[in-house]
């Protein structure tokens, strides 16, 4: 069981307590009125270097940038030599003529704090010469726990003497700008983030990962670990954030077909009632209030499907979470990483669901978007069999509730619903993309082998109790005192 210290200490911003099911967590309520603070919180740091160009790390350089104006600090890109995202940074305004724009490590030896924000497989490759390159007294810092699983693997460490950090937004980097903007005319727009100190050489490390997340906007930032938060999010993308969910309609479009309603049926009381008035009921009333908004008959089939899809949620994400703990899956990633020069990924939008969709979200008006309730039990089975999965294994109630239902709901089905499923997964980093094609196929295998025949032809008896334990669960009032902290718009789909 993984064990953590939910409280921190700092000297700059203003934390309170909120208590998730007994549990008090310290967090910090960020704010543009706390922009003058950050000097004071990267106080010993005169360079910000962003390594990379990908959507956390655009969002995060401009964020960054704009946040600090009018100060000394400056923000840094660094990407390596002859990058394809070298016009991408200058256009966004970044430079070589003012030092704003150069090669990574160059970047790298100049800064004092190094966000870290290159691929997964990047940093697997280069982290030792990263090291080498770092000054001394640095300040490193990760959105992802990646490079500590990777380091254990291999038997290696974080340089000595220099503060390892995290910040890890709750959602992808296109929101991570887009509400940052819209932060600008209203308040309360942003991504939340949790925050982990690794390594504390200077005394000053909390200060200065709090004052990374309030400066590239969230309205609210949590404490974590880095090892609770890669085991989270690896486990998180491939089941129900991306994997899962990919895997559920899949199945359910199927489903839907062989019960004789159209393709543009199948694909609304699948895809988009889950992307849609699934997740944004979710959003703004918790998983018990879809539940008790349904009426009886809806209930019922409800109950019927989430008690047949929860074992194999459950099952699965054990599965996983075993397999990300165990190193497993991270040598997946490194072993299929070095196959793509010969066995690029090709898109997954090639099967007739998604085919069907492009049509149906041309056509779609919002308010006729279903929400099935049949729909609604398998996707909240296997929410809920990850929710249960990381209360086992000690994580953090805060970590598991935006790991397990907030970023889904509030942030990747928002894409989702604009986009589709698939075009979600595609656009999102090598890492997630290669566990959502691994691990789709064995969401979409059991459910369609094991949960609809369940329900279909009773070869197996439901647990009924799993309902019961369902209505009771501690999850719905940490979701309701999360639910206050949501920020007070929309996800914004650019």
């Amino acid at each position: 069981m993984t064990t953590h210290r939910l409280d921190f200490d700092t000297n700059v911003f203003d934390k309170r307590y909120i208590d998730l099911n007994g549990t008090r967590e310290a967090i910090v309520v960020g704010g543009r009125h706390l922009f003058d603070r950050l000097p004071r919180a990267f106080e010993g740091i005169n360079q910000i270097g962003v390594i990379g160009w990908g959507p956390q790390a655009s969002a995060q350089a401009q964020n960054l940038r704009d946040s600090l104006a009018g100060g000394d600090l400056k923000v840094v890109v660094g990407l390596r030599a002859g990058s394809s995202s070298v016009d991408k940074a200058r256009a966004a305004g970044f430079s070589e003529a003012d030092g704003t724009l150069g090669e990574m490590f160059e970047v790298i030896r100049a800064s004092d704090m190094v966000l870290l924000l290159i691929s997964d497989a990047a940093m697997a490759a280069l982290y030792e010469q990263i090291f080498a390159a770092l000054r001394p007294g640095a300040t490193l810092g990760l959105s992802h726990g990646f490079l500590l699983g990777y380091l254990e693997q291999q038997g290696g460490r974080f340089p000595e003497g220099v503060d390892v950090i995290a910040m890890c937004p709750k959602g992808m980097g296109a929101s991570v700008r887009a509400l940052y903007l819209q932060g600008r005319q209203t308040n309360g727009a942003g991504i939340n983030s949790s925050i982990a100190v690794e390594q504390d050489a200077s005394g000053r490390a909390v200060d200065r990962a709090i004052g990374w997340s309030v400066g590239v906007g969230a309205p609210y930032t949590f404490k974590t670990t880095l090892r609770s938060e890669f085991l989270s999010d690896l486990t998180g993308e491939r089941s129900i954030l991306l994997g899962g969910v990919h895997g559920i309609v899949e199945s359910l479009y199927r489903r839907f077909r062989a019960q004789g309603r159209s393709e543009t049926d199948a694909y609304r009381d699948s895809v988009d009632s889950v992307t849609g008035p699934i997740s944004r009921t979710v959003s703004k009333e918790g998983l018990i209030g879809l539940y008790r908004n349904l009426d009886d008959d809806d209930r019922a089939v409800f109950a019927e499907a989430y008690a047949a899809a929860y074992p194999v949620g459950l099952e699965l994400t054990r599965e996983i979470y075993d397999e990300v703990a165990s190193g497993n899956e991270i040598r997946s990633v490194i072993m299929a990483g070095k196959r793509l020069s010969e066995f690029p990924m090709g898109k997954i939008d090639q099967a007739d669901m998604w085919r069907v969709g492009v049509v149906a979200r041309q056509n779609r008006v919002d308010d006729d978007v279903p929400l099935d309730p049949f729909t609604a039990g398998v996707y909240c089975g296997v929410m809920m069999g990850q929710v249960d999965t990381f209360i086992e294994m000690g994580h953090p109630y805060s970590e598991i509730a935006n790991e397990s239902v907030i970023e889904a709901t509030d942030s990747l089905n928002a894409y989702m619903y604009a986009r589709g499923v698939s075009f979600m997964v595609d656009n999102c980093s090598t890492t997630a993309r290669l566990g959502a094609r691994k691990w789709a196929a064995r969401f979409d295998y059991l459910l369609t082998q094991t949960t609809y025949p369940a329900i279909d032809h009773q070869t197996q008896v439901l647990d009924t109790t799993l309902v019961k334990a369902f209505e009771d669960h501690p999850i719905h009032d940490v979701l309701r005192i999360c639910g206050e902290m949501r920020p007070s718009v929309n996800i914004f789909v650019q």
